[in-house]
C-alpha cells in the first residue's frame, strides 16, 4: 500500500490514491496506520483520485479511529493539492464530492495556495446534532468538573465545536 503524507494548517493526512488502490483498507487497518505511536501517524486517510463521469472527484475521508467523516476543510485542501501534484487536474476550479456534499476547489499561485468553498455554516441543533430543544447553538455554557465552559456548535457537512 503506497500512501503519501501531506500537512495542512495543523492537520496531517495520508492520501491513498484510488487509481492504484481500488480496495479500501478496513477500519482496523486504518486505525493501525493512523496510530502515532505504532503506525505512520495521521489525522486520517483520504481515499480518491479517479474522476466520475461528470469530471468530479469523489473523496472518502476516514478518521484515525477508522470511522468515515463527511467533510474536512484541511483534508479537502490536502486532497486538492494531491490531485494537482499528480497532474490529475489542470482546469480550475474543479469539483470534489464528499458524503457531506460537493465542494469547489482551486489550486492557485503554482500550488502555494489551495482554496475550497466549504458551503454555508449552520448552527441548527437538529443538523449537528445537539440534544435539547431545537435552537441555534451559539455561545452556550456547560459546567464540567465545576468549571463553566462556553461553546458554539456548527456544521459545514460535519459537526464542529
Amino acid at each position: 500500500m503506497k500512501l503519501q503524507k501531506y500537512h495542512g494548517l495543523g492537520n496531517d493526512y495520508l492520501v491513498l490514491d484510488s487509481r492504484g488502490h481500488t480496495n479500501l483498507p478496513d477500519s482496523e487497518t486504518i486505525r493501525r496506520i493512523c496510530d502515532r505511536n505504532r503506525g505512520v501517524g495521521s489525522d486520517g486517510i483520504l481515499w480518491g483520485g479517479v474522476p466520475d463521469d461528470q469530471g468530479q472527484f469523489p473523496l472518502r475521508i476516514f478518521n484515525p479511529d477508522g470511522s468515515e467523516a463527511e467533510k474536512s476543510g484541511n483534508g479537502l485542501r490536502i486532497f486538492a493539492r494531491f490531485l494537482w501534484d499528480c497532474e490529475v487536474v489542470s482546469a480550475q476550479p474543479f469539483q470534489i464530492k464528499t458524503p457531506g456534499g460537493r465542494v469547489e476547489a482551486q489550486v492557485q499561485d503554482q500550488g502555494r495556495m489551495v482554496v475550497v468553498e466549504m458551503g454555508k455554516v449552520s448552527f441548527d441543533s437538529t443538523r449537528i446534532p445537539v440534544t435539547g430543544i431545537p435552537r441555534e447553538v451559539v455561545d452556550e455554557s456547560i459546567t464540567v468538573l465545576g468549571q463553566e465552559l462556553r461553546y458554539s456548535a456548527a456544521t459545514i457537512g460535519n459537526p464542529h465545536c
